[in-house]
């Protein structure tokens, strides 16, 4: 005999689930039927309302492998009306986005609403009025289990939850996924931290902090979207495979507007198309390039030697020398941008005739000042004292003219430091030249030296460890009057300009006041793994607390001394392919087309990181350079002494290895047929 229905839990949720996405379904067609003929006054406004409601109709979407609630709260009490999004009662489902019924009423409410908020911070010490918190476990789309805490029940005893292991250790393939169903309180309380502080967050392999800083966003575009939705939001990370692996976490979360770019994206002024020795790299990343950029720029500013004369009908009017030169003066001493001030100052000269012609017994108007500027006494005067400068000219002169640059770096660089940086091959002009990425961000900081860089609402730094002084500089113009949030690992630094801390990068940020916060507990790396990789430590960041693994499982772990190179490899990857979820095969740049073609000449499958990966094909070869901020279910590392040989010194080489160690999210197999290198030992 069956169990009725209203008798059966399970039964229950899952008539809830079904009448929710009906719910959500029924939303989604209103907004397909709204009919904008006779609200729009003209094309313009139907085709902004057009996008928008296209957008809104994205938001709807109900994605059928994606659980539309995760989680069930009865508050003790009603909660108050302000809190619960118009809802009454005291049962709410927490989900990905708000739905609701024909009457209004909520039926899921969004992760993000105050009111779910002790789903993530309830507990027996503090059950914020939570009678019971319940989790739901899914396969695919269909509830198939709960979990139930009754955490204002003092006789039951606090326990580790099950589902949220499951979830956490739950095999992936395809793109990375949102953890708004796992986050913990830790992360809660960055996630929803106000929009006009910024936050930096340091934290180890498998700590969450990525999607910490992208659940940021989502948050506080619920918290601030009309703000947010005229000064915008950007995330930064740190190459094209990343951004791609990210790129579906916000559209989950029903958030469509959100810009993805590298660094190199935000400064590609030139195209790049050359590369630096470390060294020259590591100077022209150096902050005191932009003391010496603006040296250089304000030098072709020069006092006038002779007065204007302004001729006007029969009248002619004179500006002596002595007063331009103070005009002059008084805008250098404002600070202004260049560019502003090249368009102030024949609007100062024309006031100064304008001051005369009143003196003069004339009643000029703001018509008349407009026209003393644009007279071609006054535009020859500015011509002369402050000439337009265009960046990249500015670039390649310093990067060309040895006696230019020794002028405006005196005291800043020594001569070997100029040295490095000068061109072997000068440049005829700035199309013909071949501009390395750390030129395109000094001709980025010259760009802003002259005219101000668009200020963004917030924007996030992802693996923020790796970039330079002055590329700190090009993303804190970009958030000087809005917040950032700061994502990065001092360990995993593997750039010759590696930050040493971030009280010194959030100072090139321009955000000295900023929160730094640290994330020890690991969630997504097995404990044998991470503390097989914290050996490393020592040698690559003696000051960081180890990541501390809370998974219970303690995961899949081997290192394999090969006998048959590459073809002990293929074996090892064949062997993880048949355990369920993503592999990855990380391998020494040098070593990739080797690798390649084995897996090749053994029939094996396999795409490139940020490639989509697919139930048929489950494998990725990713080149070590690239493994930074990928995870995958089952990490191959194929010899770890070539990854660290394949970096310019040691102590980069083994944050390259401590990166490439920690991809792994369920098991590791290292393979050597080389020996390890000794720090491993």
């Amino acid at each position: 005999m069956s169990t009725p229905v209203h008798d059966d839990p399970l039964a229950k949720e899952r008539a809830h689930l079904a009448a929710s996405r009906s719910a959500l379904r029924a939303m989604r067609e209103d907004v397909e039927s709204l009919d904008i003929t006779d609200v729009t006054a003209n094309w313009v406004n139907a085709a902004v309302l057009e996008s928008q409601i296209e957008e809104r109709i994205k938001a709807l979407a109900d994605l059928s492998e994606t659980p539309l609630f995760f989680g069930r709260l009865d508050y003790l009490h009603s909660p108050g009306a302000e809190q619960a999004e118009g809802a009454e009662g005291e049962r709410f489902y927490v989900g990905r986005r708000h739905v609701h019924d024909a009457d209004g009423d909520p039926m899921v409410i969004d992760w993000r609403a105050p009111v779910s908020q002790p789903f993530y911070q309830a507990s027996k010490k503090n059950p914020l009025d939570i009678a019971l918190r319940r989790r739901f476990g899914y396969t695919g789309g269909d509830l198939t289990a709960y979990e139930d805490e009754h955490l204002s029940d003092p006789d039951e005893a606090a326990t580790t939850s099950k589902l949220l292991q499951q979830e956490i250790e739950r095999p992936r393939v395809g793109p990375m996924r949102d953890i708004v169903a796992t986050i913990q309180p830790e992360q809660d309380e960055i996630v929803r931290a106000g929009l006009s502080g910024s936050v930096c967050v340091q934290g180890g392999p498998g700590t969450g902090k990525t999607a910490v800083g992208l659940h940021r966003v989502a948050y506080l575009l619920y918290a601030h979207r009309e703000r947010l939705a005229r000064t915008g939001t950007l995330v930064i990370g740190p190459n094209r495979s990343f951004l791609h692996y990210i790129e579906q976490v916000l559209p989950a979360l029903g958030e469509l507007t959100v810009r993805q770019a590298t660094v190199d994206d935000l400064v590609a002024h030139v195209e790049v198309r050359g590369t630096d020795e470390a060294t020259a790299a590591v100077i022209k990343g150096d902050a005191r390039m932009a003391r010496v950029l603006r040296r250089a720029l304000y030098a072709h500013v020069v006092m006038p030697t002779e007065g204007v004369v302004v001729v006007r009908g029969s009248r002619r009017w004179r500006v002596a020398a002595y007063e331009l030169e103070e005009i002059v003066r008084e805008l250098l001493a404002r600070d202004i941008r260049y560019g502003a001030a090249r368009e102030a100052l024949p609007q100062r000269i024309a006031h100064a005739v304008l001051v005369q012609m009143e003196r003069a017994g004339e009643a000029p108007d703001d018509r008349v000042q407009n026209a003393v500027a644009r007279n071609a006494a006054v535009k020859a005067v500015v011509k002369t004292v402050w000439p337009q400068v265009d960046p990249a000219k500015l670039v390649l002169r310093l990067l060309t003219d040895a006696d230019f640059l020794a002028e405006h770096a005196e005291g800043l660089l020594s001569e070997e430091e100029q040295k490095a940086v000068l061109w072997v091959k000068p440049a005829r002009s700035v199309k013909s030249a071949r501009w390395s990425p750390a030129d395109a961000v000094l001709i980025d900081e010259a760009t802003d030296l002259i005219e101000r860089t668009h200020s963004l609402g917030h924007v996030v730094l992802d693996e923020a460890q790796d970039l330079s002084p002055m590329q700190y500089r090009a993303v804190g113009r970009r958030c000087s009057t809005g917040s950032v949030t700061v994502l990065g690992d001092l360990a995993q630094g593997t750039t010759p300009w590696a930050t040493r801390s971030w009280e010194e990068a959030l100072a090139h940020l321009g955000k000295e006041g900023a929160v730094i916060e640290e994330l020890t507990a690991g969630f997504r790396v097995p404990t044998d793994v991470i503390a097989y990789a914290s050996r490393l430590l020592p040698h690559i960041a003696p000051g960081l607390t180890p990541v501390a693994s809370i998974r219970e499982n303690p995961g899949f772990f081997e290192v394999r001394e090969t006998a048959d190179g590459t073809a002990d490899v293929v074996a090892a990857c064949r062997e993880l392919l048949e355990r369920e979820g993503s592999v990855g095969l990380i391998a020494a740049d040098a070593r990739v087309p080797e690798v390649a073609a084995a897996l090749g000449a053994a029939g094996m499958g396999h795409v490139g990181p940020g490639e989509e990966t697919t139930r048929a094909t489950r494998l990725t070869l990713v080149p070590a350079s690239l493994a930074k901020g990928l995870e995958y279910d089952y990490v191959v590392l194929d010899e770890p002494r070539a990854v660290v040989d394949g970096e310019p010194d040691e102590r980069t080489g083994l944050r390259r290895l401590y990166v490439c160690l920690t991809r792994a999210v369920s098991g590791l197999i290292v393979t050597h047929g080389s020996g390890l290198p000794p720090q491993l030992a």
